[in-house]
């Protein structure tokens, strides 16, 4: 397994009873296989929205950032993509919730769902994401890969911050709920469907597994109270989206109840800005500076300090 068989819902219920050894193997992996290939999909998506964003935004260094997050994109779905391609042969389907998802930020027109669709919701879950793959799996290539993707998505995630300051405290009030109300919506559609099991019907297929079954039977060990539970986890994506919501000034008391209800709003609001993945990418940087203090330009004579 490429991921321990905790972090796999399905085998730590009775789905693992009716699946040997190998099997269990084979449905972990291919289930790790759907959420890297969502990653993939969410990364083809930032890409596309990233380019688009560079005919939208007035401001010179805003533009120029969104052009050079587009060329980071682009290398974050060409290393996914080999990984994937390496490891099965190819990705899966995009699931209806991300899908059409990315669908609406890319194609919308509207400048604050592009930046706080893609800039807080999707990189927030992609830094829980992106932490928990690096915390948790057993392939050492695909942990440095994580951690390389980090340390540009970092500080995707940051510029979505800047970007909030400087314009969420100047929105009129009815502007303000609109993306309040807006990104409520986004994060309880993402709860609850996001890895909506149904999505994943024909990989329980191979196994001789009808996914009705799958549903119910994960649905005895992972209910509400569970769900409430892993939200506590500092890697837990949900967790990490809210912190970024939270943070960036967009939850008010007119929705703080709908977040609430899953993580403790007191406790992360003590957190400070702190997001989780941000001292794996501090490493990465350090690891790509000392790789680059290595390299010699042809022609140029070192530098004495």
């Amino acid at each position: 397994m490429i991921m321990p068989k905790e972090q796999i819902i399905e085998l730590n219920s009775a789905v693992a009873d009716k699946l040997d050894a190998g099997q269990q193997i084979g449905l972990a992996n291919e289930i790790l296989r759907w959420n890297l290939s969502s990653i993939l999909h969410g990364e083809q998506g930032a890409l596309s929205l990233s380019a688009s964003l560079c005919q939208i935004l007035k401001d010179q260094g805003a533009q120029e950032y969104a052009s050079n997050q587009a060329r980071e994109e682009a290398r974050h779905v060409t290393a996914y993509a080999l990984y994937i391609e390496k490891r099965w042969g190819g990705p899966l389907p995009v699931g209806e919730c991300l899908g059409d998802l990315l669908e609406d930020l890319v194609l919308t027109p509207t400048v604050y769902k592009k930046l706080v669709g893609m800039q807080m919701l999707i990189e927030g879950l992609a830094m829980g994401a992106f932490a928990n793959l690096h915390r948790h799996t057993n392939d050492p290539v695909l942990k440095r890969l994580t951690q390389l993707v980090m340390t540009d998505e970092a500080f995707h995630h940051k510029f979505g911050k800047i970007w909030a300051d400087k314009t969420i405290p100047n929105l009129t009030e009815p502007e303000h709920e609109t993306v309040e109300d807006w990104a409520a919506q986004c994060f309880e559609i993402l709860l609850f469907n996001l890895s909506n099991i149904r999505q994943r019907h024909y990989i329980y297929a191979q196994f001789g597994l009808e996914w009705e079954w799958v549903r119910d039977a994960c649905r005895e060990v992972f209910g509400e109270s569970e769900r409430r539970n892993s939200l506590k986890t500092g890697t837990n994506i949900f967790r990490v989206l809210v912190k970024t919501l939270l943070n960036a000034g967009i939850i008010t008391d007119r929705t703080r109840h709908i977040y609430g209800a899953w993580v403790d709003m007191k406790e992360l609001a003590g957190e400070g800005d702190y997001v989780v993945g941000d001292a794996i990418a501090a490493d990465g940087i350090e690891f790509l500076r000392g790789i680059n203090a290595e390299r010699k330009v042809i022609g140029q004579k070192p530098i004495a300090i």
